[in-house]
């Protein structure tokens, strides 16, 4: 295992420079769940001694991305069904806060440019980058949020797509890439209806975009089961 190191951690504290580079890996699915966690191999990997490793495990902990499994140690946590729910639960509940006041607000720019992101997803979909596509999705669904104007509903988002980054690299082959053309119409729709400043088909669309994500994460979880 090797663990890349974010330039922009290099003048933090030692805690907090382990704790963003374990987590930046966590994330990317570099250290991948269930990946087992050893102090002292993380610190000699990070050139940090064993105290400053055994706190960010900690910090991770509290935040649900480790577990301590008995007889094996720290371990990154497993990408759950419940974790899957959570994400898309409170996506859905932070895009439909945002959705009257979106409608609202959004200016004649705001939703040229957001037209912009769903063309680029068109062209990332027909040429088959899908990791350019998806990176455009997260871009299209802040910007949704952004058009509300209220940072506390920004930042909240943010972090829910924090989350969702890991939940999408860890089902990239089984979920994502069978899910894209559904996926990018739901987009036009969403678009469509934000246009013609509809609330009431902005907020049908926002949950059914959600419920058909979760539905697809929830089917192949269950085939694996299975």
């Amino acid at each position: 295992m090797s663990l890349a190191v974010p330039k922009e951690t290099r003048h933090r504290t030692k805690q907090e420079f382990v704790y963003h580079t374990l987590r930046e890996a966590i994330m990317r699915c570099t250290l991948a769940p269930g990946a087992r966690l050893v102090i002292d191999e993380l610190a000699r990997q990070l050139e940090v001694s064993a105290i400053p490793v055994r706190e960010a495990l900690q910090l991770l902990q509290s935040e649900g991305l480790v577990v301590n499994v008995p007889h094996v140690g720290a371990t990154v946590a497993h990408v759950s069904r419940e974790s899957i729910l959570e994400v898309f639960t409170v996506m859905e509940g932070l895009e439909m806060a945002g959705a009257r006041i979106a409608v609202q607000r959004a200016t004649s720019q705001a939703l040229d440019a957001i037209g912009e992101i769903v063309a680029g997803m068109d062209r990332a979909m027909e040429a088959d980058r899908y990791e350019e596509w998806a990176d455009l999705n997260t871009r299209f669904h802040l910007a949704l949020t952004e058009l509300a104007g209220l940072p506390l509903l920004q930042e909240m988002m943010e972090r829910v797509f924090d989350r969702w980054e890991r939940v999408r690299r860890f089902f990239f082959n089984g979920v994502l890439l069978h899910r894209v053309e559904q996926a990018q119409e739901e987009h036009h729709l969403l678009l469509a209806a934000l246009v013609s400043r509809d609330r009431n088909r902005f907020e049908r669309a926002i949950r059914e975009h959600n419920q058909n994500a979760l539905a697809s994460y929830t089917a192949f979880l269950e085939r694996q089961a299975e």
